[in-house]
């Protein structure tokens, strides 16, 4: 519970412009403040804008839809968008910008939908280009696509619930009466507050088929008639069995999508023409010509977008005897020409937010479509009926027209004329008004007789209708039908071709990496220093700042990794062969800049391995000591940066790379020194273990270095040794103070 110090203080007498109790500071426990501020907002966040319904529809939708449907745009002609704009905010006001961005992602110029909702001239961007943009809504024109005629079927015949607008002045649909599952249909995307929602599209067609297979069948195999999703730029599917089972069981998972390229030998050029779905154009383009720069593809020589009216186009120009489908292979292991796609079926049923699998959420959508057909036939049931009723009445006056007409003639006050029908004839007032407002034209024979003759079929279409409310099985046979005539009349081929796994797998072939003999040195400061041999006899004077010194040099050779181990716990892997060969009289590559190291973070230590086989050796300044096996710090993906590679419990002191245990000095800033076998410490394969305690120290003193011993160093090494550990050490005599010169820290 949080708490602010209360200050109250007396209550200002009450002025003019001033409000009582204005900058008092009032304790309120954090979690009431949440919870009576912070989840309101959350909760219209979930249920209000970001998550769509069973419909297929967020509310900035359906309400954008809804008005243009009440402007006549479905059938009218188109009008300019900025009109739709502003009508919306009758039911939408949340600002012209955010109601026409809406109105552009639905539309067919920017082909982000299978099957977009509106008919749209102008320009309305692209999808998948993030430079391209739309033009203002006084500039393009739009209505409702045809498919809307699906939307909006029935709607007037209370299919779906409708509530008041913001201001109570108009009423609009909580729900759109669809006829085919739309939530499936078109891809939709959400970010609430807590969740989210990413619904990938399938195509029309098997949406259809596989729906009416699921009602006539609850058990059908959903993925004999539905194989995987279809997106609008048509680029590849890559199947993979496990993760598409996942996606339709869960409703959750990723998929993986692959762009579509040809190549044109005159022109020794690769066109891409479709990309995945999550990315655009600049990132790729972007992306190879960084890959370019750094000189990981040397193949290409040009890269353009030649975007147009024919639709998507990248061109890559190659260089003379390249192959294109390696170079591509690369490429799609190295760029988002292959992307993964993440589904997150989070749809809100009933007001609840639930992630479903393609079954579960097909099912929840055959109840709702039930709903509304059971509510169109009660609607049209009761119409007829209230016809039947009227026309019951009407064939009554058919007995005796001139009866009809005395007691009207008859009649003083206007006021009695119904009240007199009704007495006349035995009808109630209803029949009575009908049959009093009927023109005296109309008091015939033949004009009763054709009105009353409606009687028997109404009667066999009531009888009909009250058969379907009482029918499940009718009523769903009713589904199918609507489902097969939207397949029929809306239905696409696929534009996502589906790759299975067998055939998408591309073996790269590794760049072969020159080897041979040189030396790398690594100073104090960062630099590091990659020397071939013949250099070094050339000259072994070294170029270094003022101040440094090197502090690690290792004769090894050119196709080796590297691993800088870093004052922040951290690890940073490249191949010896990312470096050039230089010279001694350069001061080499600083490290920290050359593999994008953190801010203020610096290399310490360097080790080059090529099995990954070995002994790390890290002495902490509180004496402990952590020897690690280096084949913790081996990895399957070429990840460049390990964090934890060692505690940071407490600063680093040094460390050693060592080939096999052997003898260790450590050394203290007291001056004590002490010789441990490395084959005492118990290995760890953690790599972030605080080790054992090994020296102890005084207080105020730390441990500061670590060496490997080598034999002869010392005149007596046994007064370094101990039996047992932590040892506090001993300090040199002076004939191995002479050898080892201290520098007391």
């Amino acid at each position: 519970m949080a708490r602010k110090k209360s200050t109250k203080a007396p209550k200002p007498a009450k002025t003019k412009g001033v409000i009582n109790g204005a900058g008092e500071v009032v304790e309120q426990p954090i979690v009431s403040t949440i919870r009576e501020n912070f989840m309101p907002y959350a909760m219209s966040v979930i249920l209000s804008r970001a998550i769509p319904e069973i419909d297929g529809f967020k509310p900035s939708h359906r309400k954008l839809l809804f008005t243009m449907y009440k402007m006549g745009l479905l059938n009218g002609a188109r009008t300019k968008s900025a009109n739709i704009v502003g009508a919306t905010m009758k039911l939408n006001p949340h600002g012209d910008s955010a109601i026409y961005d809406t109105m552009v992602r639905l539309s067919r110029g920017y082909e982000a939908l299978l099957h977009p909702y509106i008919d749209s001239k102008g320009n309305f961007g692209k999808f998948y280009s993030r430079d391209m943009a739309w033009a203002a809504s006084r500039y393009t024109e739009a209505k409702l696509a045809s498919i809307c005629n699906e939307l909006f079927r029935d709607i007037d015949k209370d299919t779906v619930d409708f509530v008041d607008n913001y201001d109570n002045t108009m009423k609009e649909p909580t729900l759109l009466p669809a006829t085919y599952p739309s939530v499936l249909v078109n891809a939709n995307t959400g970010i609430a507050v807590g969740m989210a929602s990413n619904i990938c599209s399938f195509n029309l067609s098997e949406i259809c088929e596989t729906t009416a297979a699921l009602i006539r069948d609850p058990g059908h195999d959903i993925k004999s008639t539905l194989p995987a999703p279809d997106f609008s730029g048509g680029c590849q599917i890559i199947y993979d069995e496990k993760a598409f089972t996942q996606v339709y069981e869960t409703g959750k998972g990723s998929i993986r999508l692959r762009a579509k390229y040809v190549y044109d030998k005159s022109a020794n050029c690769i066109d891409v023409l479709s990309i995945p779905a999550s990315t655009t154009c600049e990132v790729i383009i972007e992306k190879i010509i960084d890959l370019v720069k750094q000189g990981k593809v040397k193949e290409i020589s040009d890269i353009r977008d030649e975007t147009g009216l024919d639709g998507l186009k990248i061109t890559i120009d190659l260089k003379r005897g390249t192959d294109p489908d390696k170079l591509m292979a690369k490429l799609f292991k190295l760029t988002t020409l292959e992307d993964s796609y993440a589904c997150n079926f989070n749809v809100l049923i009933a007001g609840v937010p639930r992630v479903l699998g393609i079954k579960e959420l097909l099912d929840e959508w055959i109840a709702f479509r039930i709903e509304c057909v059971k509510r169109r036939t009660f609607y049209d049931r009761t119409k007829k009926a209230e016809r039947l009723h009227l026309l019951k009445g009407l064939e009554k006056i058919l007995l005796d027209i001139d009866k009809a007409i005395k007691i009207i003639r008859e009649t003083d006050e206007e006021v009695e004329v119904v009240p007199n029908l009704m007495i006349g004839f035995g009808i109630d007032q209803i029949q009575a008004e009908y049959v009093a407002e009927i023109k005296l034209r109309h008091l015939n024979r033949e004009y009763i007789l054709k009105r009353t003759k409606d009687i028997e079929d109404l009667e066999r279409e009531i009888a009909e209708l009250d058969d379907i409310l009482k029918s499940k099985a009718r009523i769903k046979t009713i589904i199918v039908k609507e489902l097969r005539a939207v397949a029929d009349k809306y239905g696409q081929p696929r534009k996502s071709m589906i790759i299975y796994e067998d055939t998408a797998v591309y073996t790269e072939e590794a760049e072969e990496v020159p080897d041979y003999p040189c030396t790398f040195f690594f100073t104090k400061e960062g630099y590091f220093k990659k020397i071939t041999p013949q250099s070094l006899r050339m000259s072994n004077v070294h170029k270094l700042k003022d101040g440094d010194e090197i502090t690690q040099e290792i004769e090894f050779s050119n196709n080796c990794d590297l691993l800088f181990f870093t004052d922040k716990a951290q690890v940073y892997k490249t191949k010896a062969s990312e470096f050039s060969d230089t010279k001694a009289s350069v001061l080499g590559d600083y490290v920290a800049a050359k593999l994008g190291m953190d801010e203020g973070e610096n290399a310490v230590y360097m080790v080059a391995t090529k099995d990954y086989k070995g002994i790390l050796l890290f002495g902490f300044e509180n004496g402990k000591a952590a020897k690690v096996p280096l084949e913790v710090y081996a990895t399957k993906t070429n990840r460049k940066k390990l964090t934890g590679a060692y505690s940071d419990k407490c600063p680093l002191a040094d460390m050693l790379m060592l080939s096999e245990d052997g003898e260790v000095l450590f050394k203290s800033s007291s001056g004590r020194m002490l010789l441990v076998h490395t084959g005492a410490l118990a290995i760890k394969t953690t790599r972030s273990t605080q080790g054992v305690a090994v020296m102890k120290l005084k207080k105020g003193h730390r441990l500061f270095e670590i060496k490997p011993y080598a034999e002869g160093t010392f005149a007596k090494p046994q007064r370094y040794r101990t039996k047992s550990l932590p040892a506090l050490g001993a300090l040199p005599t002076n004939d191995d103070s002479k050898d080892e010169q201290l520098t007391l820290i």
